[in-house]
């Protein structure tokens, strides 16, 4: 016969508290996405459009389909034609439950402007 080795003491049995992330202790997990800045109309809030493709299990071709969702932006940075990136939050409002997490990339529209007492001009 031969011997079974004894078991090695788990975390949860001597009592000390497993190493997990400070975010995800904090909020759980919050689903992240990236989209399209489409509207910036209403203040502190920002339209982003989330496109996705998707396999049609009847065609077997896919199909671009589209979600928008009204995140907060505190400071009102960001333009139209800016991808950004929105995680889950609380609900803040009657349709907002997002929020504003970074700046991905700035509009092609605005790269070659240069702000100058509070007129936008072309560069040179």
């Amino acid at each position: 016969m031969s011997k079974v080795p004894a078991p090695t003491p788990s975390v949860k049995s001597i009592g000390v508290k497993a190493a997990v992330p400070e975010a995800t202790a904090k909020h759980g997990f919050r689903r992240k996405l990236l989209g399209l800045v489409t509207s910036n109309k209403m203040d502190k809030t920002v339209t982003v459009e989330v496109v996705r493709q998707t396999l049609a299990t009847k065609y077997k071709k896919y199909i671009t389909k589209r979600a928008r969702y009204k995140a907060h932006d505190e400071k009102n940075e960001y333009l139209p034609g800016d991808r950004v990136e929105i995680q889950e939050h609380r609900p803040l409002s009657k349709n907002k439950s997002w929020i504003v997490t970074r700046l991905i990339s700035r509009s092609a529209d605005i790269e070659g402007l240069e702000l100058k007492d509070d007129v936008a001009t072309v560069k040179a």
